[in-house]
Order: C-alpha cells, then sequence, then structure tokens
C-alpha cells in the first residue's frame, strides 16, 4: 500500500547501531505479558520477524483503552525516536501562535547559519521541504556511522555549533521536494529555542510535556549510568542515544501511558500545538503537516527508530481509532502500527 512505501523512506532516525559484543540476544518476544488477552493474542499474530524482546501497545477506541505488554509495563521507557519530530512540530506551530517565529523565517535570522542553507524557512523544515540531506554528507558523519554500525554507540556527536557549522556548509537542493531530513528537524528545534530564548529540551517540557502532564517524557541531554537500552535488527545490543544537537529529530525517551495520553490528545485536538497534524504539502504518496503525516486521508501518523528501539504512533480521523506502539528492539512496527489503527483482524 502507498502508505507503506513512505513508511519504509522514512523509517526514522538512521538505524546505525548494532554492536558486536557476545551477549545472549533476543529470539521471541518476552512470554511475561500483562494486559488485554484479546490484544496480546492479536499482537503475537500479526507481529513481524525479528529479534523482539520487550513491547507495549495501546489501541484506543474512543475512551476505551486496551494494551497489551510483553516484558514491560506501562511505565516501561523506551526510545521513542523519530516520533520525537511531531513534538518539534507542535513546538513549530506554537510558536507561530506565539508570534515568535514567521514561517518564513529563516535558520540565517534565527541560528546565524551561513551559505544556501541561510535562507531555509521554518516552514519549509516543518514540511520537510528544505532542501537539506537526511544527514550531513560529510567525512566525520560518515567515520561516525560505520563505526557506529559496529558498536552500537550513538553516532550523532554533534554539538549545537557543529550542527550549525555543517548547516553552513552544506548545499541545498534548490526544487526542495520532498526529502526526509533528521539534520532538517534538528535545525528546526533549536531555531525555535532559539526565538524563545531557550534550549531544545526546557521548551518541549515546558510547552508540551508539562501542558500534558506528560511526567515521564523527556528530550534527555544527558543520561543516567544504567539508563534502558535496546536490541539492534541483527539482536545485538545498543547504546542508549541522546543524539547530542540532533535531539529534537529523535531523543525523546518516553512510556506507553505517556504516548497514549499524547496521541489521545492529538486525536481530541486538545494537544498544544495541534495544527501540526493538519496535512499541508505532498509527501512522496502521503502528505505532511508538520511533522506529522496523513495517508489514506484520515491516518495521521509517525514512526521511529534509533540504534535499539522502534515507535509507532498514529490515529484515524474517521474511526477515532489511536495506536502507539513501542518496542526495545530496532524492527520496523509499520505494518503492525496501520493494521492496528486500521482495525484489521
Amino acid at each position: 500500500m502507498k502508505r507503506r512505501t513512505i513508511a519504509a523512506v522514512i523509517a526514522g532516525v538512521a538505524v546505525l547501531g548494532a554492536g558486536v559484543l557476545s551477549i545472549p540476544r533476543p529470539t521471541t518476544l518476552s512470554e511475561h505479558v500483562n494486559g488485554d488477552a484479546a490484544l496480546i493474542e492479536q499482537v503475537h499474530g500479526m507481529l513481524p520477524s525479528g529479534p523482539f524482546d520487550r513491547m507495549s501497545v495501546a489501541v484506543i477506541e474512543s475512551d476505551d483503552v486496551r494494551v497489551a505488554n510483553f516484558g514491560s509495563d506501562s511505565e516501561t521507557e523506551y526510545e521513542i525516536g523519530s516520533v520525537t519530530k511531531t513534538f518539534t512540530g507542535s513546538l513549530y506551530a506554537i510558536a507561530l501562535e506565539r508570534d515568535e517565529v514567521k514561517t518564513d523565517s529563516t535558520l540565517g535570522e534565527l541560528l546565524g547559519v551561513t551559505g544556501a542553507a541561510a535562507s531555509i524557512t521554518m516552514e519549509e523544515l516543518a514540511t520537510q521541504h528544505s532542501g537539506l540531506p537526511r544527514l550531513p554528507i560529510s567525512p566525520s558523519m560518515l567515520l561516525r556511522s560505520m563505526i557506529a554500525n559496529f558498536s552500537g554507540a550513538d553516532p550523532y556527536t554533534d554539538d549545537l555549533d557543529g550542527l550549525i557549522a555543517e548547516a553552513s556548509k552544506t548545499s541545498v537542493d534548490e526544487e526542495k521536494p520532498f526529502l526526509y531530513s533528521n539534520f532538517g528537524m534538528a535545525l528546526l528545534g533549536h531555531a525555535l529555542a532559539a526565538a524563545a530564548n531557550t534550549d531544545y529540551s526546557s521548551l518541549v517540557k515546558e510547552r508540551v510535556l508539562d501542558e500534558l502532564s506528560l511526567s515521564n517524557t523527556f528530550a534527555p541531554t544527558e543520561l543516567p549510568e544504567g539508563a534502558p537500552t535496546g536490541y539492534g535488527a541483527n539482536g545485538r545490543p545498543a547504546d542508549a542515544w541522546t543524539l547530542a544537537a540532533y535531539g529534537p529529530a529523535g531523543s525523546i525517551r518516553s512510556t506507553l501511558s505517556d504516548m497514549t495520553t499524547y496521541i489521545v490528545a492529538q486525536r481530541d485536538g486538545t494537544a498544544p500545538g495541534v495544527e501540526a497534524t493538519e496535512p499541508r504539502r505532498e509527501s512522496g504518496e502521503s502528505e505532511i503537516g508538520y511533522a506529522w503525516f496523513t495517508s489514506d486521508g484520515s491516518v495521521v501518523w509517525h514512526n521511529g527508530m534509533t540504534g535499539g528501539f522502534a515507535s509507532f504512533v498514529g490515529f484515524d480521523r474517521e474511526s477515532d481509532r489511536a495506536v502507539v506502539i513501542l518496542s526495545n528492539s530496532a524492527v520496523s512496527l509499520d505494518d503492525l502500527g496501520f493494521a492496528l489503527v486500521e482495525g484489521e483482524q
């Protein structure tokens, strides 16, 4: 189906960490389950192949919330990867409401970016039409990516000055077609923070997390020792990721309980910056708002993936059904997510 195509293209933050340590690998989803028996059985029947370990699922129909937890509970912490971009999209919508930025405010004005990227606007960044590549095309990023493929380490290590420097020397596709860009979304998040005279982590906490009482959701700048980690697509352990300056594109950590609150607020139109969910431009075979994708006319969604985690959130405007799936394995959840949000059995 068309949406599957775009989902494969935008699988989230680039999955680079695989790990090489000789540590036992997960082979099947945990048998320690709790929640709705029918949903547990349904997830088992639709689960894609892969080295799954822990997973948390919620299906919301009207006010009815059914959950299925595998080796986890509703407060288990996960990296949500590129679902973070939807928070950044909300921040953009809020900044427009507050008149802190305009749709045509530029990276040059807000972050001091020079070169071809200086004229890129906030609207172009938010709708993934900036002309920027997915990641900087530089020897440094290539080397870090190669190392991460073997070590499971977080390859996103640039600080904000480094991110701005990369942007200032990056060429831009002048036609600015839809092109999914972690690079662009990271710059958007920091530009919005600069306009509000704060940093990204503080901005998302104040304007989205606190407003929705998402007390177990955060955009880390650093993590404590022992922070939850996951597994790469090959089953090898991956490090915890913070993504440094790329945080606005994929750093947020959350729980099933918090993400259920988040997606219901998006569905019901009560979330801060909910205008971000409205489609505005074509995005391949789907449409895009401010980070959020819309497929088949009514399914609003985003997916995410880091070195050791995967996620999917979405809702159907016609049926009002909403879905959250979080996993500590870097295996795509898109097919499962679309099936659940559309009520497939």
